[in-house]
């Protein structure tokens, strides 16, 4: 652990204020070097905790080893951790306003997670992937493609094929099974049910409770980069259900995050979903803002999406 002050006042101003737009770079889990160390910094929002630290493989999941330090009034904690290993297992164990132990919760922030069963967020690999879609990036922003008929292919990818067995075609098998197929069948565009993280297979994703990682089901991000890469290399743009609504009430979630009303509206009339059991944001937040708006801009920066649902 280094000093208090870890993040840049400027983007903590612009979080709280809700217009930090790649908040992601700053939240998480990411790589950097710090006083000549290179590490992951580790940042979390919880305003109303009293105690928050890091926890994971790397400490035997103890929370007395590695507190997070507040950042300011902003109500983020943030730790450095030298040589953190990308595809370490993480969480953080929070204590509420009152200093009770609250379940432990996955990063809202995770780029990669655990396949579902399993809850934990991963360290992020450092992404090498070459893009192959040049050609398709710089005919999105010269073309006047939103004024031009497009043809979608609505598809869900867990359930489109199987294997043997009820099991699932990874993201690069995809690439060259459904793909060529959208392609002959003369549609401009493939449209994915959502692949943000979520626990519940039933679900089909519209109960996402990792929203800067695609699901582990399929591969990792970067397979995923692959499938994307692919559909352009095609012709093919890629669209993606967004579901920014509502999130699950699982225990290692959102909801109660630091034992307050934090993602969700406190008003159970605005704040909770009677139908899906799922807890709706809470809007009028400005770091909630901050997480949706950052969470658009990632999946249309990192994954080169071609528009969302």
């Amino acid at each position: 652990m280094s000093t208090a002050q870890l993040l840049d006042p400027t983007d903590l101003y612009l979080f709280n204020s809700g217009t930090l737009e790649e908040a992601w770079r700053m939240l998480g889990a990411n790589h950097c070097v710090h006083n000549g160390a290179a590490g992951v910094l580790f940042a979390v929002w919880a305003p109303n905790a009293s105690k928050v630290a890091l926890v994971g493989d790397h400490n035997g999941w103890d929370g007395r080893v590695d507190l997070m330090l507040p950042q300011g009034s902003s109500g983020v904690w943030a730790v450095f951790m030298p040589g953190m290993a990308e595809g370490a297992r993480y969480k953080y164990e929070l204590h509420d306003a009152d200093g009770r132990l609250l379940p432990l919760k996955a990063d809202p922030y995770a780029r990669q997670m655990e396949k579902p069963p399993a809850t934990a967020s991963i360290v992020p690999q450092r992404s090498l992937y070459q893009w192959q879609d040049a050609v398709w990036m710089q005919h999105r922003r010269t073309s006047t493609t939103h004024n031009a008929p497009i043809s979608c292919y609505e598809v869900h990818l867990g359930s489109w094929r199987q294997k043997d067995g009820w099991q699932w075609f990874s993201y690069r098998e995809l690439a060259g099974l459904l793909l060529p197929y959208v392609k002959e069948q003369g549609f401009t565009h493939i449209q994915l049910m959502p692949v943000s993280e979520f626990p519940f297979d039933g679900s089909w994703g519209y109960q996402p409770l990792g929203m800067f990682a695609p699901t582990s089901r399929f591969g990792d991000p970067d397979d995923f980069r692959f499938f994307v890469d692919t559909a352009h290399q095609l012709g093919l743009g890629v669209m993606l259900d967004w579901v920014p609504g509502h999130f699950p009430t699982d225990a290692h979630g959102l909801a109660g995050f630091d034992g307050s009303h934090l993602y969700e509206h406190a008003d159970p009339r605005q704040g909770f979903h009677p139908d899906w059991n799922t807890c709706i944001y809470n809007y009028d937040r400005a770091e909630v803002q901050c997480y949706l708006l950052s969470n658009a801009m990632f999946w249309l920066d990192e994954f080169h999406i071609d528009g969302l649902r």
